[in-house]
C-alpha cells in the first residue's frame, strides 16, 4: 500500500477541517535533554482522531442512515463531531469504561450514543450489529485505511512545522496513530511504539509473530485499552522493526502531572504515555540522540476545573 500517496491525498482533503496543532521544544521533566512536544491533544473534540474521521467521511459517499462507530471515547467524540460538521447523522457505541467527560463530549455534539456493558470490543460488536441492521457507515477506529491515512496526515504537518528529531514516541491502543506515523515516516525517523502496561496489545502481537487478544485495564485504558491491535499496524510494525516498549501506569500519572506542573498541559493519561517512557527510563535515548513526543489526547476524566474540590484534588496533588 502507498501509505504516502495516501496520506499525501488525505491532508489535502482535511485542510480547513482540521487544527494545525503546535509544536514546542522544552528542555524540563527532569531528563537535561530538549524534547519535541505536539499538542495534538489541542485538536478538535480534543484529540488526533479527529483527523481520521473527516478523511474517511470526505473521501467516500455517507449513506442516509448516516455513520455508526465503535469507541473508547475519543474516537466516537471526533466522529460525532465531523458528522456534525458534515451534516451526517451518527450513532456512537462506548464502553462504560469511556467515563463521564468523553460520554458528555459525544451527547454535545447531538449525536446517538449508547453506552454498552463490557469493554471497546464489546461496543464495536454492538455498533457492527447497528452498521447490518440500518445500513449505516461503519468508521473504525483504527484498523482501516482511511482512517490510518488521516491520522497520518499529523506527522506530515508535524515535519512541515520543522521536526528535527531522530525518534518519535507513540502512544498505542489499537495502532492507528502509529501506523498513520509509520506509514508517513517510513524509516526516515525512528518511531518508538509506548503501550501502558495493562493494555499492550502491540507488544503481545510481536512477541507472538500475529495479533493476539491481551487483557486491558489500568488508567488509559478508555483511549489505549484494545484487545487485539489492527491488522495494518502490525504489518507495517514488524516490517519496519518497531520498538515497543511498556510503561507501568504510575509512569503514565506522574508524566501527566509532570505536564501540568511544568507547562500547563492538561493531558488525559493516554495523551500522557509518550512522555512517560522517557521519564521512567522504560526508553533512554543515546548521547545526542533528539527525541520527540506526542501528546494525543486531552479529554481527561475527571474534568478537572468541573468543581473547586475535584480540581484542587485532580491538579496540586
Amino acid at each position: 500500500m502507498d501509505w504516502q500517496s495516501l496520506i499525501s491525498g488525505a491532508t489535502q482533503r482535511i485542510a480547513g477541517h482540521v487544527v494545525a496543532t503546535p509544536r514546542v521544544s522544552v528542555q524540563s521533566f527532569g531528563l537535561g535533554y530538549p524534547v519535541d512536544l505536539k499538542l495534538e491533544h489541542l485538536q478538535h473534540a480534543g484529540s488526533f482522531k479527529a483527523r481520521g474521521a473527516f478523511n474517511t467521511l470526505l473521501s467516500q459517499p455517507v449513506p442516509e442512515a448516516g455513520v455508526v462507530a465503535a469507541s473508547g471515547g475519543n474516537h466516537g467524540a471526533a466522529v460525532a463531531y465531523a458528522a456534525r460538521a458534515l451534516g451526517h447523522p451518527a450513532r456512537i457505541y462506548v464502553p462504560e469504561i469511556a467515563g463521564p467527560t468523553k460520554i458528555d463530549l459525544i451527547r454535545s455534539t447531538g449525536a446517538e450514543l449508547e453506552v454498552v456493558p463490557g469493554a471497546y470490543a464489546n461496543a464495536l460488536e454492538t455498533a457492527q450489529d447497528w452498521e447490518m441492521q440500518s445500513g449505516a457507515m461503519q468508521i473504525h477506529a483504527y484498523d482501516a485505511p482511511a482512517t490510518v491515512a488521516g491520522q497520518g496526515t499529523l506527522f506530515a504537518e508535524w515535519e512541515a512545522q520543522g521536526l528535527e528529531a531522530d525518534t518519535v514516541l507513540v502512544a498505542v491502543g489499537g495502532g492507528g496513530l502509529i501506523a498513520g506515523a509509520l506509514g508517513w515516516l517510513q524509516g526516515r525517523r525512528k518511531v518508538v511504539a509506548v503501550e501502558p502496561a495493562t493494555s499492550c496489545a502491540l507488544k503481545a502481537a510481536l512477541m507472538a509473530g500475529q495479533p493476539v487478544d491481551v487483557e486491558v485495564g489500568g488508567v488509559a485504558a478508555n483511549a489505549l485499552g484494545a484487545r487485539r491491535i489492527g491488522t495494518l499496524c502490525f504489518e507495517l510494525a514488524q516490517d519496519l522493526r518497531t520498538p515497543s516498549v511498556i510503561v507501568p501506569d504510575m509512569a503514565i500519572v506522574a508524566a501527566q502531572h509532570a505536564l501540568w506542573r511544568d507547562h500547563r498541559l492538561l493531558v488525559e493519561p493516554a495523551g500522557a504515555t509518550a512522555l512517560a517512557a522517557l521519564m521512567c527510563g522504560a526508553y533512554l535515548p543515546t548521547r545526542g540522540e533528539k527525541v520527540a513526543v506526542l501528546l494525543c489526547g486531552g479529554n481527561i476524566d475527571p474534568e478537572p476545573l468541573s468543581d473547586p474540590a475535584t480540581q484542587r484534588d485532580v491538579l496540586l496533588t
